[in-house]
């Protein structure tokens, strides 16, 4: 993540903080981020360059009149300093700042077959465990890893699965035999 994309978030998170409101905040930047991508026009709208930004601006207050102040602030400093474009960035590090402050760690967790609620709950459990922090699991299936599981924190990876032992064995073995060639 780019350094001014935690810049702003982190400005953003302070001043929700100040005024005791980072889950309405959250909720309604999530939101507004959300409807950017599901409506083609506002998507435009933020992420056209050529678009001048006053329309920009117009539009976005008109649009945002009865929103949070700081989430309607925040979007329109975006118009202004030309990075509308880079919403779901500065939502997704807004996202992480949240989960740190609150100890909380957001993770993917893609098995091979669906896991019972059961089998889910142990397996966040440990990984609770060793990151000594509440975890938010989005679980997701794929029949392509054969076995196993793959864990996924931010740009931290974890393959356990079957499709990736094999893979680093014919790794291994490829480099193998060049070597002794």
């Amino acid at each position: 993540m780019a350094v001014v994309h935690r810049t702003y978030a982190r400005a953003l998170l302070d001043a929700a903080k100040e005024q005791g409101r980072v889950a309405e905040v959250r909720e309604e930047l999530v939101d507004f981020a959300a409807s950017a991508r599901e409506v083609p026009e506002l998507g435009a709208l933020l992420a056209n360059p050529e678009l001048d930004r006053q329309v920009k601006r117009a539009a976005l207050r008109q649009l945002l009149a009865r929103a949070d102040e700081l989430v309607r602030n925040f979007l329109l400093l975006l118009v202004e300093k030309g990075r509308a474009g880079d919403l779901d960035d500065f939502v997704r590090e807004f996202e992480r700042l949240v989960a740190a402050e609150e100890r909380r760690l957001e993770v993917e967790l893609t098995t091979a077959v669906e896991l019972s609620d059961e089998e889910a709950r142990s397996v966040i459990a440990q990984i609770e465990r060793a990151a000594g922090r509440r975890v938010e699991a989005r679980r997701r299936v794929d029949p392509a890893l054969i076995g196993g599981l793959v864990l996924q924190v931010g740009s931290f990876r974890v393959d356990a699965s079957v499709r990736g032992r094999l893979e680093r064995l014919r790794r291994e073995l490829r480099s193998g035999a060049r070597a002794s060639v």
